[in-house]
């Protein structure tokens, strides 16, 4: 038996023939549930008056992220191109903002820090007068017989102290001879002071002159002995020109392995005493190398 409801929608065969295939939906009694719901159609004035509405430009009254509602597309692109241009204005505003308040701040970090600098050199000066920021130079204080012999002085301490200026050397001078010493004893106590300053290879007849806790030096490994415990890797003597001493190397340090008459260069030993006299600890702290390894040419 046909239907006698015909569906305005067109289907296609391939459609058409799923659907009889398919099983008629039915209800508790066994009777085809047939949909009498009726179809609300717009009127052709109504379609007219729509396509009135969407088209009108006051109809644009709402926006979203995803369509710009009661919008065409020729006007959401133009509406879109202007918040753009809004947006990198608004941008380049507030990055020229940040900018120059990077810059203030960049300022007033840099006038604090030579406040605070200064106020440092000030208190230092109750102990060190030639610390305090406001003292002249005190090479403006020499004589002319004594700056030259300062200047000639320290042009010969450069060719000896990698790292040190000839002008920084001169200063170190003329404030030990405005103190009153002669140019001969300054000169040797501003040689043993830089000679001896943080960072420098220490000669090894020195070390009991050093007043810190850890020192560089570089000898050459002399002898080495039997460790008297497990927890010692190497002990044994290393030496200069000027003098040698005992290096104990720790076994948690994990240092590389010397050998005697080998050059060795140890940056940051621990220094201690043993029987009187300043021996060095190698720790785990501490860099231990070697100069003369891997020059095949010699």
């Amino acid at each position: 038996m046909s239907s006698t409801n015909a569906s305005s929608k067109v289907v296609s065969v391939d459609e058409q023939a799923l659907r009889e295939t398919n099983e008629r939906a039915v209800d508790e009694d066994g009777f085809e549930v047939v949909d009498e719901t009726s179809e609300l159609r717009a009127t052709v004035r109504m379609e007219v008056q729509a396509k009135v509405d969407f088209n009108h430009p006051d109809g644009i009254v709402d926006s979203s992220d995803e369509r710009i509602e009661g919008a065409t597309l020729a006007q959401e692109e133009r509406i879109r191109a202007r918040e753009a241009e809004l947006e990198h204005i608004s941008t380049q505003a507030t990055l020229g903002l940040q900018d120059g308040r990077a810059e203030r701040t960049r300022e007033n970090v840099g006038k604090q820090s030579r406040q605070w600098r200064r106020e440092f050199q000030k208190r230092a000066a109750s102990v060190d007068p030639w610390a305090d920021p406001d003292r002249r130079d005190p090479r403006e204080e020499l004589s002319r017989e004594e700056l030259a012999a300062v200047n000639t002085q320290a042009m010969r301490m450069r060719e000896k102290l990698d790292g040190w200026s000839q002008a920084a050397i001169s200063r170190r001078l003329a404030e030990r001879v405005v103190d009153g010493t002669d140019v001969l004893s300054a000169t040797v106590g501003v040689f043993e002071e830089l000679q001896t300053a943080p960072g420098r290879i220490v000669p090894i007849g020195m070390l009991n002159e050093v007043n810190r806790r850890e020192v560089s030096i570089e000898g050459r490994v002399e002898t080495l002995w039997e460790p008297s415990s497990p927890k010692i890797a190497q002990v044994g003597l290393i030496g200069d020109e000027s003098g040698k001493t005992k290096v104990t190397v720790w076994e948690r340090s994990n240092q590389p392995w010397m050998s005697e008459g080998e050059q060795v260069r140890i940056h940051g030993a621990a220094r201690n005493w043993y029987n009187g006299r300043v021996s060095l600890a190698v720790t785990g702290w501490s860099t231990v190398l070697f100069p003369e390894r891997g020059r095949w040419w010699e």
